[in-house]
């Protein structure tokens, strides 16, 4: 199936978003509270080609959360159509664009042409919101001690508030998204 069969197959945001459970709050808060401004030259430039974008998520992934309501913003800024595939439903696609060859990891955006063509690919996280991830995660415990799990669920939720509360990562992942989008 090409790119484009993909994103007919796939959800409008609004439908995506009636799947949020887990992250519904701190999805909505950024999705309400992130604005992008003073990007009018890039704003434009996106607008005259005419991208769609295909993105691989889950509901119940925090990294998702965090990402998604950014992409949204960009899209409704740009009128770029977007269009989303759980990611569980679609392993076809998904182990087509795998985390360094290996593993799963999401959201993954897929940019395409009027064709169907991908133009641009960006995720699963900015260079910032890895950075931050990976200083909590070296103060984690080895996977097979027993304190792993008790701490490894803290760090889970000390990433959930920073996600839905830190302003900087919203920019970073924008950022992000736009030197992607700014190669093409």
């Amino acid at each position: 199936m090409g790119l484009n069969e993909w994103f007919n197959k796939g959800l409008t945001p609004e439908q995506y978003m009636e799947t949020l459970d887990k992250h519904k709050e701190a999805f909505h808060h950024i999705y309400e509270n992130f604005n992008i401004e003073n990007d009018e030259s890039f704003l434009n430039q996106l607008k005259d080609k005419n991208v769609r974008a295909v993105v691989l998520a889950e509901p119940w992934c925090g990294h998702c959360m965090l990402n998604i309501p950014v992409l949204l913003r960009l899209s409704e800024k740009t009128n770029m159509p977007v269009k989303f595939l759980l990611r569980d439903e679609n392993l076809e696609l998904m182990d087509q664009y795998l985390t360094n060859g290996k593993s799963r990891t999401i959201p993954i955006m897929i940019f395409i042409n009027d064709n169907g063509e991908e133009i641009a690919k960006w995720g699963p996280i900015s260079d910032k919101t890895k950075q931050f991830v990976d200083e909590l995660k070296k103060d984690l415990p080895p996977k097979e001690t027993e304190e792993y799990d008790a701490k490894f669920k803290e760090l889970i939720a000390i990433t959930g508030k920073e996600f839905k509360e830190n302003a900087n990562l919203w920019h970073g992942a924008y950022a992000s998204i736009k030197e992607t989008l700014s190669k093409i």
